[in-house]
């Protein structure tokens, strides 16, 4: 079998969540911070990476029990409100920050009685031994999906052995929530500036996959908190699915020019994407 005529993977639908703050306590005009972690080695999927949380979609993740459930729902298709409970499961599992309120109440769930929830499920639901809809039935939660803002589609290029149709959302991270690695998964985590992320991977200090990179610099363009949301929500959603092209002996990942990224094409180190 020729490479022209390789299988190619089909992508596997995920969530990434982008969680911000202020990098300044009490100060929202403050530059922002973005919650990231440090993928374990032994993970075959961007392992030693620094990502932003996030994982694939389960079954329960668009159970039709859950849309009652969801703050704005009734604004919210029902195949995009699966891939932003998959966003909230996957921010409480890796990193413990839970975006939901107990039901009638507007505010989420603040730390004192987050400890508990986190104390019963957290564990459970990454080892598969429960699933959102058994969280949010027996603690009466509403899932803040209202609070979610879609921030990108990418899917994985074909030339990938492991792809993903990923949808990105943006949130603000609770002020008095811990966000903290998992240990599995994940084997640090960091607050840190989106320039300041870059910068690092420029100076060999992290690793950042191409999407990751992409949507750093749509924060660092963001600023603060609120201007990065009012932004994203600005913003129409176009998918990138990366593609290869060769120009004089050297070969380029491209993205769409109309996603509303700058710097729309890199090159490729030799070896890369075949």
């Amino acid at each position: 079998m020729t490479e022209g005529q390789k299988s190619v993977p089909a992508p596997r639908p995920a969530t990434t969540v982008l969680l911000v703050r202020p990098s300044v306590p009490g100060e929202p005009n403050s530059i922002l911070e973005v919650f990231m972690v440090v993928r374990h080695q032994a993970i075959d999927s961007f392992s030693g990476a620094l990502v932003f949380p996030g994982g694939k979609l389960e079954d329960a993740d668009g159970d039709a029990r859950l849309r009652e459930r969801c703050g704005g729902a009734d604004k919210i298709a029902a195949e995009e409100l699966k891939f932003r409970v998959a966003g909230v499961r996957e921010a409480f599992e890796e990193c413990g920050i839970l975006l939901a309120r107990k039901r009638g109440q507007r505010a989420v769930i603040a730390a004192a009685e987050l400890k508990g929830i986190e104390d019963r499920w957290r564990v459970k639901l990454a080892k598969d031994e429960a699933t959102i809809i058994d969280l949010v039935e027996a603690e009466d939660l509403e899932l803040a999906t209202d609070l979610m803002v879609p921030y990108a589609h990418w899917i994985t290029p074909t030339f990938a052995p492991k792809r993903f149709d990923t949808w990105f959302f943006l949130a603000e991270a609770p002020e008095d929530q811990i966000a903290l690695h998992d240990g599995s998964e994940s084997v640090d985590s960091v607050w840190i500036g989106a320039q300041a992320a870059i910068d690092e991977a420029a100076a060999g200090k992290r690793t950042l996959v191409h999407a990751t990179f992409k949507n750093l610099e749509l924060l660092v363009e963001g600023k603060t908190v609120a201007g990065a949301i009012a932004a994203a929500g600005a913003r129409k959603i176009v998918t990138v699915q990366p593609w290869v092209e060769t120009r004089d002996g050297k070969r380029y990942l491209h993205i769409p020019p109309d996603a509303g990224y700058r710097n729309l094409f890199r090159e490729l180190p030799p070896t890369a994407g075949r």
